[in-house]
């Protein structure tokens, strides 16, 4: 284990967290769902408190010039604390991961054979903006029995701050150790020290734009789930159904534009009869189409569209569009400019589907179904850290069982090799 020393400004959390974390592993479900009761509970009664904070974040990132989108996903209002303290009430109902066997045998040789799910330990989340990954992260941390080193974003630092505290008294109340929650310093050096903390961190995990998820990647020295940005795609095939295209077309890009699962680029069969209409509709619904050749002459007002709108996570209501010669060539363009989050088919073709969800290589597949349902909460996992973009670890929406390592526990009768 490196000098604490070494660790100026995240050493002393880092050290709570890890002596936390061995408390955390024996605790039995009871207490840790009692725990979240206590969490979500303090953080509705504290709403005024959060609120306050927020706006004093929002306030100063508006006279920053933020893109709305940005402000966006940092805006608490007494709608959204109610729902992250009803995610915290979920997890409660949720299985806990802790404990289970995930395989077991009798050997030939008389040992009996368990390979058992265990917390991860010292969990450190990187994160931007969004003030609700904190409780989010903070729940799904503790009910899988690990500490959590929270790093948000510096313009979410009054509203984490509160967050933090209302959560922390509340374990306190409960009987859990301190240290069980650490809010970091939100400047860069605090990162950097993060992701050079092996032997206190066991694992971290980025949540943000393409930037901070490289920087993790590239700079840690303690092991990374990492979650990637949301270039997403919707395929619409010869065969599918018009209403159905348009109903998966429309809510995957304008449900909520500011998220991970928006859907960014459209492509489109070019024997698709109604590719006017569809287009059509996404300009009624506000969104500005960047389109090939075929698409522009589709319908008027498209704009050309160049290398950098198939590479864009736009986050906004901004919508590439392709028409494809066939499923192959959609699947090409997927492969060259996904970045592996969720893919989606609209088609009547059960060829066309399964040579689609075999061809794609992504976490999340759909069928028939928007992009936007790729999500912990959507899923029936409650809610989550992030979705996992790579195939190590974990993949997918990272639930509780995604928290958690295994240890194999062999017992004998006096055994010996």
């Amino acid at each position: 284990m490196p000098d604490v020393a070494a660790l100026p400004l995240i050493g002393a959390s880092a050290l709570r967290a890890r002596a936390a974390a061995r408390v955390l592993r024996t605790l039995p479900t009871d207490v840790k769902d009692g725990a979240l009761a206590a969490m979500a509970d303090a953080l509705v009664e504290r709403v005024d408190e959060i609120l306050a904070a927020n706006a004093l974040d929002v306030n100063a990132a508006r006279a920053d010039g933020t893109p709305e989108s940005t402000v966006d996903r940092l805006r608490l209002d007494a709608g959204r604390v109610a729902g992250v303290a009803e995610a915290l009430r979920t997890l409660i109902a949720l299985p806990d991961p802790v404990g289970d066997v995930v395989r077991g045998s009798r050997l030939p040789n008389g040992l009996e054979l368990r390979q058992v799910r265990v917390p991860l330990g010292v969990v450190g989340i990187v994160y931007e903006a969004r003030p609700n990954v904190t409780v989010d992260a903070a729940g799904l941390c503790l009910k899988s029995g690990n500490a959590a080193l929270l790093r948000g974003s510096a313009s979410a630092h009054r509203t984490n701050t509160v967050l933090v505290a209302v959560m922390t008294e509340a374990l306190s109340k409960a009987g859990l150790p301190e240290g069980s929650i650490e809010l970091l310093p939100a400047d860069r050096a605090s990162v950097g020290e993060l992701l050079g903390a092996r032997g206190f961190v066991d694992v971290v995990i980025p949540r943000g734009g393409g930037s901070l998820i490289q920087r993790v990647v590239n700079e840690a020295k303690v092991p990374v789930i990492e979650t990637g940005e949301g270039n997403c795609h919707v395929y619409v095939d010869a065969s599918a159904d018009p209403a159905t295209a348009e109903a998966v077309v429309l809510n995957s890009k304008t449900h909520r534009v500011s998220v991970c699962n928006s859907a960014e680029t459209l492509l489109v069969h070019r024997d698709v009869p109604f590719l006017p209409r569809l287009l059509a509709a996404l300009a009624d619904a506000g969104v500005t189409l960047h389109g090939d050749e075929a698409a522009r002459a589709a319908v008027d007002g498209v704009l050309p569209a160049t290398d950098e709108d198939w590479a864009t996570e736009y986050l906004s209501m901004d919508m590439a569009v392709r028409v494809v010669d066939d499923l192959p060539a959609a699947l090409d363009h997927i492969a060259r400019w996904s970045t592996g989050h969720t893919e989606a088919i609209v088609a009547d073709s059960a060829s066309a589907i399964a040579a689609f969800t075999a061809g794609v290589d992504s976490a999340a597949v759909m069928v028939n179904a928007s992009t936007r349902f790729t999500d912990g909460g959507e899923f029936g996992f409650g809610a989550e850290i992030g979705i996992s973009t790579q195939k190590l670890h974990a993949r997918g929406p990272l639930g509780l069982p995604e928290l958690t390592s295994t240890t194999y526990v062999v017992t004998g009768n006096g055994h010996v090799r």
